[in-house]
Parts: structure tokens; sequence; C-alpha cells
């Protein structure tokens, strides 16, 4: 007799499930073995969480595990740290821990923002921007802390602190967000890129260049480099422009002081009202006429064809394209789907920018280099080499760039450029601490550095960068430990009477790990899931592993997950896809005479669901 179980495998996880409520869902898969691991299944959950949540998934290596974060996303808790200047950390005098440094704090503070679900934080470098699971953006700090707003004066002022935070009031939700030193660059539901100098008079780029027409023009990732921004669209194409300079930063400032002058219109100030004190007005606008210039296509043609990859003969044969960019300062870096790594530069303005070109980083990009490195091959203490390696992850944020493989033999590369005309081979950075550690994600201040970890845990290392490291008091740290000083003289000699230090401790040359449990009564297990870094500050998103009373105080309301609105003009896929629909539409199910297609790929998956075994890990 056929049995609801002799259904196809593609039917549940692509047309069943993503109709029928968690609690249904988890209730089928209380019913046998079978349907227990079905309702595991990562790409489903991947899919989910995205869908339900927001969840910016594009910025992680994390490949497992999304169920295990789905159950655990009712509550996260923000936590900040690292220098308080310009009201970056958004804690209030009451809230800043008594420590031995009065400019900052040297762990982890929990930063409340109540009935919000943050699922992803960005620092800039005076402030930080968080993603809600609405799509709203939320913001703490200085956006340009270089010059001064008065108290009356809104925030269309860049320099206007918002001491605590505050969400944009804006008529569009946004899926991604990403920070330069001064500026922001997002990406809405609708894949329109904004661009922030500042909170108040956001503007959209209105461009044939970016009007979703074709792959060319479709955005799929946006970037902020130290000054400018940067788009990559589905083609693989490379967009840029700059804020602060040239024809934009001319029509940026008109638009400014044809706002000013309306006088009477008082909205377009963005001063939050007494009603809504923790919102900021803002007055967004679209920006026409000055365009993104392209960069010239990657040298797909004279890349090497990379070994060691794991990619089949037939994914070595197929196009070459750019899948994700990273910005630092006058660079881009780029990622192609087969695991090359190249780095263009200068991009020190629209008048500069034809000068550059593409350069391929083998060093970066080539197993054979990487297993000679010295890291590798030379000291009493090797880290064991990888035998395969394609780079899948990149991240950059000043002067420093990273190139990272996934899964548990993963490998981090670290780049530091002299400058942006230097053609010099470049070499690697290879910390043994970082290597074969499941790193999912690693993020950049100024001067010091974070990864986190497939297992929830936070390394940090670098400059101390006042607190930013997250690793305790040093003034409590015992002597010789990474975030204290090296010996007890050099800690009696940075002490002073009134209990600050006169000086910081060093560098932490090796990454350490960051508790999360300051100041709390008892140790608390707690998975860290996402991590920003900028400036001299750092900031994290972590989950309790056990509930509590205080887990219920600030939990968003029922309205989701499921309730992350649908726009009617989502990002077209120009590429061939079997069953295309936009995230978060149920696709129609195929019964009855004329119904709807369902997708039959991995003809494997499900083929011993009698045998104990799926794909969808151990059903955490």
């Amino acid at each position: 007799m056929v049995t609801l179980a002799d259904l196809p495998i593609e039917l549940f996880i692509d047309h069943i499930f993503p109709i029928l409520p968690v609690s249904d869902l988890l209730s089928l898969a209380c019913t046998n073995r079978f349907f227990s691991q079905l309702a595991s299944d990562e790409p489903f959950w991947h899919r989910k969480i995205q869908e339900d949540f927001n969840f910016p998934t594009s910025d992680t290596a994390r490949n497992a595990g999304w169920k295990f974060l789905y159950r655990r996303l009712f509550n996260p808790k923000v936590l900040v740290w690292g220098e308080r200047s310009n009201g970056r950390l958004g804690l209030g005098d009451g809230d800043i821990p008594h420590t031995a440094m009065r400019e900052g704090a040297p762990f982890p503070v929990r930063l409340r923002i109540p009935g919000v679900r943050i699922v992803h934080l960005e620092a800039g470098g005076m402030s930080f921007h968080a993603l809600d699971s609405q799509g709203n953006i939320h913001v703490w700090g200085t956006l340009d802390g270089s010059s001064a707003a008065l108290r009356s004066e809104g925030y269309s002022i860049p320099s206007k602190r918002a001491e605590q935070p505050m969400r944009l009031n804006l008529p569009v939700k946004f899926r991604s967000i990403s920070c330069g030193r001064l500026h922001c660059t997002a990406l809405d539901a609708t894949s329109h890129v904004w661009t922030f100098t500042s909170w108040g008079r956001p503007f959209k780029i209105m461009s044939p260049s970016l009007d979703k027409s074709s792959p060319e023009t479709t955005p799929v990732q946006v970037e902020s480099g130290w000054a400018f921004s940067s788009v990559l669209t589905q083609s693989g194409d490379v967009l840029v422009y700059w804020p602060f300079e040239g024809q934009m930063e001319t029509a940026i400032a008109a638009k400014n002081v044809e706002l000013d002058q309306q006088s009477a219109v008082t909205q377009n100030k963005a001063l939050p009202t007494q009603k809504e004190p923790q919102v900021i007005p803002c007055y967004p606008w679209e920006l026409h006429d000055v365009h993104p210039v392209r960069l010239p296509p990657i040298p797909d043609q004279a890349l090497p064809r990379l070994t060691g990859t794991g990619l089949s003969d037939k994914e070595l044969d197929g196009e070459t394209k750019l899948v994700k960019i990273a910005s630092m300062d006058d660079i881009i870096v780029g990622l192609t789907n087969k695991g090359h790594v190249l780095m263009y530069a200068p991009l020190t303005g629209e008048d500069a920018y034809q000068r550059g070109a593409w350069r391929y980083l083998p060093e970066f990009s080539e197993l054979k280099h990487v297993r000679e490195h010295l890291t590798f091959t030379e000291g009493e203490i090797r880290s064991e080499a990888p035998d395969t390696m394609r780079i899948t992850h990149i991240s950059a944020q000043f002067m420093t760039f990273v190139a990272y493989s996934t899964g548990a033999r993963s490998v981090v590369l670290i780049g530091k450029p002299n400058d942006s005309s230097d053609t010099r081979p470049l070499t690697p950075q290879i910390l043994p601490a970082l290597q074969n550690r499941g790193v999912i994600s690693v993020v950049l201040g100024d001067y010091h550095y974070g990864a986190l970890t497939a297992s929830g845990t936070l390394l940090t290392w670098g400059a101390f960068s006042k607190g930013a490291l997250g690793l305790g008091d040093p003034a409590h740290v015992p002597a010789g430990q990474p975030g204290g000083y090296t010996d007890e003289a050099q800690r009696e000699a940075a002490a002073t009477r009134w209990g600050y230090l006169r000086f910081p401790p060093p560098a932490v040359e090796v990454p350490t790990e960051v508790r999360f449990d300051h100041g709390e009564s008892r140790p608390r297990e707690r998975f860290c899931f996402a991590v920003a870094a900028g400036g001299w500050h750092m900031g994290a998103l972590v989950i309790d592993l056990e509930r509590d009373a205080e887990d219920d105080e600030d939990t968003e309301p029922p309205s989701m997950p499921g309730s992350f609105p649908e726009a009617n003009d989502g990002p077209p896929d120009h590429g061939v896809h079997i069953l295309p629909h936009t995230p978060g539409a149920y696709p129609t199910l195929p019964f009855g005479r004329g119904g709807g297609i369902f997708r039959l790929g991995h003809a494997m998956r499900g083929r011993n669901r009698g045998r104990g075994r799926g794909r969808g890990g151990n059903g955490e």
C-alpha cells in the first residue's frame, strides 16, 4: 500500500514543508525516523531561516546547524565592547562596566533593544548598524564623528549622535547592509541599492547600471570600502561609486542645500518626535544622473585551472566568474566560483579607477603555495597542511583582507597589502591557531580582528584598541595571559593610584576565545552566531543554550517567523532554473491535472530512507 512516506523527497522539501507551520512540521518529525531525518534537512532550514527571519547567510561560511540556530533565534542577545567614544556602544553611563579602562568596555556587555530580534550586525568607523528580522535597520553611535552636531539638529547631519539604538523609519525593508568608515551601503528586499552618508537622508541609486533588467544590472551583493561603495551583479560584474568624491559628492551636497533651504518642512531634518523618540524619521530621496562605474571584467581566460579544490571536471570547465567581493581602503578583493582570489586597485576616485586592473593572487588561491608556507613547513610544532583547498569566502576592511575555506579543515589566509599601488607578490599571513578550526566568519577592525567558528566560539587577536579584543579587564587578567600585561611589573607600572591604567597591555598574537558571561552570577554557555568589528570596537549576536526568565523580558511579538513582507518587484533571476520563485513565495503543489512542476534534483537524496541515514545531521 502506498503511504505518505512513498512520495518523492523533493515534494516534501520544496513544496509541503515550506507551507507547514513549524509546530506541525515538528509534530510530523516525531512520527517516525524517516520524517525525523527529512525534517532536519539542512538546505531546507537554511532557506527557511532566510525567509522567516530575514537572516543574511551570504556573509557566513556556515554550512550546517541551521535548524539548531532557527530553534534558538527567538531572542538573540546583542553584546558590544571596545571604545565608547561617539556613543558607539549605545550604552548609557550606568551600563558601562566600571573597570580600569575609562575609555571603553574591555569585555562584552549586553545592549538591550526591546521588542526587536536582531539577526545581523555591522560596525562602522564610529557606529553600529543592525538588521532585524522584519528588515528594519537600527543604528547607534555616530556615522561621522569627525565633527559635531547641535542637540537641536536632526539626523540629516552625519555627525548627529545616537546615544542608544534608533530605528530608521524607511518605506522599504532591507536584506543586507555593509559599513565603511563614515557611510553605509544597503540592499533592500527588491534589490535596490541604498547609500547612507547621513542616517536621516538616505538615497536610492537610480541608474540604468542597476535597473535589474539583465544579469549585468541585477545587484546580488553590496560592499562598503573605506570611502567608496561597490556592487556585485548577478553576472559577476563589479560596479563602484564614491559618495565623498567627484560627481556624487557634488550631487549629494546640492540635495542637502535644497532640503536645508526648505526650513518650513521640518521632517526633512530627520528629528525624532516626542511620540517616537527612538525612531529616526528618515527623508529618503532618489539619486538620478550620477552612475556607478563598471570595472573591467576579470581576466578569466588567464586564470589557471586550480587543482585540489574538490570540484568536478564539469565544474572546472564551466564559466569562471566573481561570486563574492570584499572592499577595503582603495582596494576590492574578488573571489570566483572556482576559488581564485583577485584584487583590483587603485580605487582612489572616479578619475583614477581606470588606471587599475584585476590582479590574480596565486598565494591565496593555489593549494601548492599554501602547503609551502612556513607555517606548514618550519618550526618544532607545525600545523597540518591541507590536502585540499578551495577558498569560498573573503572579507576585508581598512588595510587587511582575509580569504578562507570552510569545514573542519578550514584554512584562513590573511593579506596586508602595503598600499593600493603595490604590485609585489603578496605572501599571506597564516596563524596556526586559526587553521583547521571550522572558521565560518572573519571580521576586521582597524587593528583588531575576530574569527567565528561553527561551534559558536569567537576568537580575537591584534591590538588592545581600548578593549576591542573583549578578553577582560586588563587589571584583572592574570599576567602573561592574552589581554593582560606581560608580567606583574608591567601591570604595576601601568596602574595609577586612581585605579586606571597609564598604558594598554600589549597586542595579542594568538587568537584567544572571548567569554560572553562577564558579570554573571554563574558561568553560562552561550553560542555566538554573528560578529562585527570596525574602528576600535566590536559586537556579537549570541544565544543562550539555556533559557531563563530574562529571555522573556523583551521577546519579539509572535508575528514572526513568517511575516517578513514580500514585494511585488523582487529581484529577477536571469539564470536558467527550474521552478523560480521569490524568497518566501510558495510554489504550486503538483496535484491534479496541470499542476505545477516540482524540482527533481539530488536523485540519491533519501534513497536509504529506511536505514537510519539522512542529510540533516543529528536532528538538533
